[in-house]
């Protein structure tokens, strides 16, 4: 069967949609996760399910990182599994073991530079960045928190700023939509307030983030200037509800 063509690419600024219509995905030992109904617009959006529900196989699958077994999903106006490729153009991930991993011996200017480098045209020269090009190129997603100084060796950076940086990795592709898995892989409290706040900011200047969580944390919401859509795994037809609904 011949693939359908590609529609045009989502501009920058439109609203993302994700539906999903009985989406679901198993392995040889049962079922990864769904079937799952639910829509998620732009904005914050949030992903919860317990704990081996799937979340991150899901959010690969939203990604275009991984293929689902059965139902209808589109995703920026593409269907998937037909435009992987495009979905993975429009797309970005964040936060997923084995995938977006930081060296920590390596510095900050040197990761930042890697992954300029993997985005650049091959016979570009990428040149070695320094303290003002780390600032630039940080500052939309560190906001007020501390930004490193390009010879900082990732070790020696707070959890904060180690996932602000993967945030920041993330980013430089320019994506429509930036899925986020795990956010409570970072246990400070006061740094998870952080991240919710630059994700929110994030989400306000245009690009979509959808984040996976097993459990809501309701309260860090209320500093923010509007709460996340909640699309809980656990409702077989799961639909984006406020937080305000979930209390």
């Amino acid at each position: 069967m011949a693939t359908p063509p590609a529609p045009s690419r989502v501009m920058k600024g439109t609203l993302v949609h994700i539906n999903a219509d009985s989406l679901e995905l198993s392995a040889s030992r049962g079922p990864v996760y769904g079937p799952l109904t639910f829509e998620i617009g732009d904005g914050l959006s949030v992903l919860r399910g317990d704990v081996g529900s799937g979340r991150t196989s899901l959010l690969l699958t939203l990604a275009g990182r991984m293929r689902p077994g059965a139902g209808e999903l589109t995703v920026g106006e593409y269907r998937l599994p037909h435009h992987l490729r495009a979905v993975q153009k429009l797309s970005s991930v964040c936060g997923f073991a084995g995938i977006d991993d930081l060296e920590d011996s390596v510095t900050v200017g040197a990761a930042l530079r890697e992954r300029r480098a993997w985005l650049s045209p091959w016979f570009s020269l990428v040149r070695k960045l320094n303290d003002v090009d780390v600032a630039q190129v940080c500052r939309p997603v560190f906001g007020s928190e501390p930004i490193p100084h390009a010879g900082t060796i990732i070790w020696d950076l707070s959890d904060t700023q180690k996932f602000l940086l993967r945030i920041t990795l993330a980013l430089m592709s320019g994506p429509e939509i930036l899925f986020v898995d795990d956010l409570e892989q970072v246990r400070s409290r006061e740094s998870r307030a952080v991240l919710w706040g630059r994700l929110a900011h994030i989400a306000s200047e245009s690009t979509a983030v959808v984040v996976s969580a097993t459990s809501l944390d309701a309260d860090l919401w209320d500093a923010l200037e509007s709460h996340p859509e909640i699309v809980d795994m656990t409702h077989t037809a799961a639909q984006p509800e406020l937080i305000e609904e979930s209390r």
